[in-house]
């Protein structure tokens, strides 16, 4: 028996009848040969974790724009959050951790640099519209690896995809890390507000304080427990009043803010954004060769978007500079 069979026999005995079974995927698009160490979902994550994508969201903003300072979140911190929280709660259901936090790992790889402000200027601009969901999938399947995508698991996949709205994944594991990216993105932006001097943690509704804590950690925990304890993963009517609550408070206080820290310079990006993709739309040749194979395939709208989504902070705000900032010069005296 190889470490891979004990590994899914073990699956079978200890996890929950609810639980998806690594043995039981339905595969991949193209089929490969099993690992003999590994199950499918543990080389779903390890996929992920090595691919160009999930090291570019080290460059990548979570909410607030161009921070000073260390300890502000990125989307590669935002996500190894979402990936404990989704672990513990997976976990605690004894669903597969494996396949929970492949999810986790996986489901930003498609968003654009500047956050959710790249987001909505890409979306604008592109003809067929933008969604970084529909993006991390199109990451896995299509870019990543030079054209070939990373093969991952339907699973994987479909947890992905329905991360963040619309229709539920088919598996509880996926539907685990949908919460834990509500949970996560929540409390961290809270964090990062009181950082910036937008928020004080007495700003909160009184509701949303008793109910579900007066600190990140008793937040987390009380939705985290609210879960576990639940039925379906689903929270409990008053936990979800004040949940839902703390979400419409962030819209109003720190997302749609524009006096605020997080929502002060999107002008600027918004504006960024537009003349990158005007430029390379009229400039396809300019794109590196990658894109320019998208763009004879698949149009050269989507090219410049797939080449501007992957882009991260810094490298946009360089190719802005190199376009459109004119270069300093000098002359040597004689």
């Amino acid at each position: 028996m190889t470490p891979r069979e004990r590994t899914e026999q073990l699956e079978a005995s200890c996890l929950s009848e609810h639980a998806t079974l690594a043995k039981n995927t339905k595969g991949r698009k193209s089929p490969e040969q099993k690992c003999d160490i590994r199950t499918d979902f543990c080389r779903d994550r390890d996929r992920i974790i090595h691919c160009k994508a999930f090291r570019r969201l080290k460059q990548k903003t979570q909410v607030f724009l161009s921070p000073q300072g260390d300890h502000y979140r990125t989307r590669l911190t935002h996500t190894l959050e979402v990936s404990q929280i989704a672990r513990t709660i997976a976990r605690a259901l004894r669903l597969n951790e494996d396949l929970a936090e492949a999810v986790a790992l996986g489901h930003d790889l498609g968003h654009t640099p500047f956050g959710h402000a790249g987001e909505y200027a890409l979306n604008e601009l592109c003809p067929f519209g933008f969604k970084h969901f529909e993006q991390s999938v199109r990451v896995v399947e299509k870019l990543e690896k030079n054209h070939q995508g990373l093969n991952l698991t339907y699973e994987t996949i479909n947890g992905i995809a329905n991360h963040t709205k619309g229709g539920w994944p088919d598996t509880l594991e996926g539907r685990a890390v949908r919460h834990a990216d509500r949970i996560a993105y929540l409390n961290h932006d809270i964090e990062d507000a009181i950082s910036a001097g937008g928020l004080k943690e007495s700003d909160l509704p009184k509701n949303v304080s008793d109910t579900l804590g007066r600190s990140k950690s008793q937040r987390i925990t009380t939705l985290i427990n609210a879960l576990v304890y639940g039925e379906g993963l689903e929270i409990e009517p008053d936990i979800q009043a004040a949940y839902d609550e703390l979400h419409g408070f962030m819209y109003e206080r720190i997302y749609l803010n524009t006096d605020g820290a997080a929502k002060a310079e999107e002008h600027k990006v918004h504006d960024l954004i537009r003349f990158l993709f005007e430029y390379y739309v009229k400039s396809p040749d300019r794109l590196p060769e990658f894109y320019r194979d998208i763009s004879e395939a698949e149009g050269t709208e989507r090219a410049v978007a797939d080449y501007i989504s992957g882009m991260s902070d810094a490298y946009a705000v360089h190719c802005y500079k190199e376009l459109f900032i004119p270069k300093s010069w000098g002359y040597e005296e004689q």
